[in-house]
């Protein structure tokens, strides 16, 4: 992330399960969401990592399954949020039974 001077990188096919935060060795911050029952399967997962310096603006996060991580930052203009989406979406081989629904979960994300 500092060799491209980024401070907020989104990640997809983390293949983890559950959903929580971990801080790296290097100082980052790694928040990440996957299958979150018991015994599923290592597919799927997307995650955003904050630079050291992005981690004092998060004012929430938010895990929507394996496939879509939100964040919303403060920004300098007051009363505004910045929001970050992260998502691995479903390939066109996938039957539209599977790609509707999480178009739609999308759609109803962007629009809070």
């Amino acid at each position: 992330m500092r060799r491209y001077n980024l401070e907020v990188l989104g990640i997809s096919e983390t293949h983890w399960t559950k959903v929580g935060q971990q801080r790296l060795a290097s100082g980052e911050l790694l928040l990440y969401s996957g299958h979150e029952e018991e015994n599923a399967p290592h597919t799927q997962g997307v995650a955003l990592m904050l630079s050291k310096e992005a981690q004092h603006a998060p004012v929430g996060w938010e895990s929507h399954g394996p496939r879509i991580i939100k964040v919303s930052f403060k920004t300098k203009k007051e009363s505004s949020t910045m929001n970050v989406i992260q998502y691995y979406a479903p390939t066109n081989d996938y039957h539209e039974d599977a790609k509707n629904p999480f178009y739609n979960r999308l759609q109803s994300i962007i629009e809070k």
